[in-house]
């Protein structure tokens, strides 16, 4: 696309940022939220850490949710992969829907559906309609979460508030992926597994009582055009790959229904890029992934999250089937994970005003990388549960500082009016990232034990896990190289 063919953008309530460097609009930016903005922060915060815990929140309850329900062992994933197909298929295309028509129309409407959603589940007394509460809450995470990112972005100006909004954005985050693994098994032993969905529904009626208020709606102009054909073919690419993806982590990357639908993915995404390249109203213009801050910004974002959360699946298989933990016990562990991203959100913003987000991911995934091959010394001795709590902790850390500076990168030195696109690349590269870790550590897992008969013995499993652990932490370690040369020293940067 050559510069006079890059689509003309709407005009928002909020002016557009001016293109300078971060340096500069820090100065500018004032350092203190007013009454109004930290109300702006509970309600999108609080929308985000519901959101985060939904994706984990169901894991331990699924025989259960399955007896009930009629769902067959051999078909439970697919309580989670509707859910995580629709979460990350739909992302990018509402986030550029939020720039059109409205950020605070789809997030309001995004909540509306999640309460709906979480209800119908809860109800559910056949799988029909718990799939469909599934995909409800899929659809309803991939229009919150960019609309929530991007009304956080436009809500701070860029500098220290924004960096302090997004880092208490992720810490929430990462933490609702923890609490939500906590969450499902409290409420399931106390209570029923029923509660993992109804819990969402006070919380959407209370978003939805005070975002009419507190928000603000951005104001339609110049075009309304939607690139449809661009639209159809980034959502069936991203549906296609998630599907690869999870069918690999389930079946092993040779079965036809892993690598048939991410050969199909590959096609559909030179098919998107191609439309994009031609297209006046393009969904991605092609000139914004020719910034090195927006492009290598979200591969530092996809290798956070990967090694993250990866590094959690196969650390409750070690607690479990290592260690003897109950599901419970194991999710009650990562609670230190957990509050090691709490403190990584709080002491990311001022990393960043410090040494830069360049500089905030690079160590980030330096010593989470550290962190995480410290575990290749643990064995199937109880001791080994502090080598794992002290590693997660500080990985924790470190991982979160990682995802600050990601997102504060690829959400930095763009106008306004296209927040929604940026918030949505990044929300997009946070749902592959999340995806893509579990299936390639379950590859490395089955090539150990894949010669093994019958179930696999404690020390099997361990065998399994450290060749997973040894290969997460030289991924890390390979990002923050490659992202050392890659990135531009301001955020900036093209």
């Amino acid at each position: 696309m050559t510069a006079q063919d890059t689509p003309a953008v709407p005009q928002f309530t909020a002016p557009p940022v001016a293109d300078h460097s971060s340096d500069q609009a820090s100065n500018r930016a004032p350092n203190r939220m007013t009454g109004r903005q930290r109300l702006i922060m509970v309600v999108l915060l609080t929308a985000s850490f519901t959101l985060a815990v939904d994706f984990s929140i169901l894991n331990v309850t699924l025989p259960r949710i399955g007896a009930d329900v009629g769902i067959s062992l051999e078909h439970l994933q697919w309580i989670a992969t509707s859910f995580a197909l629709c979460a990350a298929g739909f992302t990018l295309f509402f986030g550029r829907v939020a720039d059109l028509f409205g950020r605070k129309r789809l997030f309001i409407t995004g909540m509306a559906l999640l309460g709906l959603g979480s209800l119908l589940g809860g109800l559910a007394a056949d799988s029909g309609l718990l799939l469909t509460a599934r995909v409800a809450q899929g659809i309803a995470t991939a229009a919150v979460t960019p609309a929530a990112l991007s009304l956080l972005t436009t809500s701070f100006p860029e500098g220290p508030l924004r960096a302090k909004a997004l880092g208490l954005n992720g810490s929430l985050m990462a933490a609702g992926f923890t609490a939500g693994a906590i969450l499902g098994g409290l409420l399931t032993d106390l209570l029923s597994w029923r509660w993992a969905f109804f819990i969402n529904v006070p919380v959407a009626l209370f978003v939805l009582f005070l975002a009419p208020k507190l928000l603000t709606e951005s104001r339609r102009g110049g075009s309304n055009t939607l690139d449809m054909p661009g639209a159809v073919t980034v959502t069936g690419a991203l549906l296609l790959l998630v599907l690869g993806l999870t069918t690999a982590g389930e079946r092993g990357w040779a079965d036809p229904m892993a690598w048939g639908p991410l050969v199909l993915a590959a096609v559909l995404f030179v098919m998107f890029y191609v439309i994009e390249k031609n297209t006046v109203h393009a969904l991605v213009p092609v000139t914004i992934l020719r910034r090195k801050n927006i492009a290598w910004g979200n591969i530092a974002g996809i290798i956070a999250f990967a090694t993250e959360t990866s590094l959690v699946f196969f650390l409750t298989l070690y607690l479990q089937q290592v260690l003897g933990y109950t599901p419970l016990g194991a999710g009650l562990s990562f609670a230190v994970l957990g509050a090691g991203t709490v403190v990584g959100g709080i002491l990311a913003p001022q990393l960043i005003g410090r040494f830069g987000p360049k500089n905030t991911i690079i160590t980030g995934l330096s010593i989470q990388a550290a962190a995480t091959a410290s575990l290749l010394f643990i064995n199937t001795g109880p001791v080994s549960l502090i080598v794992v709590l002290v590693a997660t902790f500080i990985g924790g850390v470190a991982n979160l500082a990682a995802i600050v500076g990601f997102m504060v990168t690829a959400t930095t030195g763009l106008p306004n009016a296209e927040q929604g696109l940026a918030t949505g690349l990044a929300t997009m590269s946070q749902q592959i990232g999340i995806t893509l870790g579990i299936p390639v550590m379950s590859t490395v897992m089955a090539a150990t034990l894949q010669h093994q008969s019958g179930a696999p013995s404690p020390g099997q499993v361990l065998d399994s896990v450290l060749p997973a652990v040894g290969t997460n932490a030289g991924l890390c370690f390979a990002a923050a190289l490659v992202l050392a040369f890659a990135l531009p020293r301001k955020a900036t940067g093209a």
